[in-house]
């Protein structure tokens, strides 16, 4: 038994910081498309959201409407803007997604 706390406390620091580092989504991904269409909007783009939605393949589709809304759940308490670097970037990257 003291064995088996011991294993868990020394288990517990890491699996915080496992927590606390995210990966970005892996480009060609709806994960990633619903990112895209996220920081669009967060950028005051316009966004053909259901454009991108059509373009992915029907088996796809599932999971960006998963991840689109857990994006956008976080983007209440992201900031709302971005430089014009960057939304040229995100930009391009959606004009790209709807014609795939």
């Amino acid at each position: 038994m003291a064995a088996r706390f011991a294993l868990w406390l020394a288990v517990l620091p890491l699996t915080g910081l496992a927590a606390c580092t995210t990966l970005a989504p892996i480009p060609g991904t709806p994960e990633y498309a619903a990112a895209q269409v996220s920081r669009g909007y967060d950028c005051g783009l316009r966004v053909d959201r259901a454009g991108v939605l059509a373009k992915l393949p029907r088996e796809e589709r599932p999971r960006f409407l998963a991840a689109s809304s857990g994006f956008a759940v976080r983007a209440y308490k992201a900031p709302r803007s971005c430089d014009a670097g960057e939304r040229m970037r995100v930009q391009q990257e959606l004009s790209t997604l709807v014609r795939r």
